[in-house]
């Protein structure tokens, strides 16, 4: 088993986290992106919200956060969005097809 790294990021609406998943892809940063519907319970400006979000999940390297972090920041309606990285194991042949597919030009 090798190192690989989840990033968990929640939009405000699917074509969002579309947008940034197929950004993230064709950027070469992501090898796989899922979009899920949620239910989310925050803080936010002193009260607690409750909305309808998708939680976006994209399976990458460890090298690549800081590059996605900055585009995730610049395509994101969120003043604050949430991107969290979560360490995480890969089967070695799903690595091996995320670092080819992360390496293809």
């Amino acid at each position: 088993m090798q190192n690989m790294i989840f990033i968990y990021i929640t939009c405000a609406t699917k074509e969002q986290a579309e947008k940034i998943a197929f950004l993230m892809l064709k950027s070469r940063l992501v090898a796989c992106a899922n979009i899920f519907p949620v239910n989310s319970l925050y803080w936010w400006n002193d009260k607690i919200e409750n909305d309808n979000e998708f939680v976006l999940i994209l399976k990458s390297l460890d090298k690549n956060f800081d590059q996605i972090c900055t585009k995730v920041k610049q395509n994101h309606s969120y003043d604050v969005p949430c991107i969290i990285k979560i360490q995480c194991e890969a089967d070695n042949m799903f690595l091996n097809f995320a670092k080819k597919k992360l390496s293809e030009k």
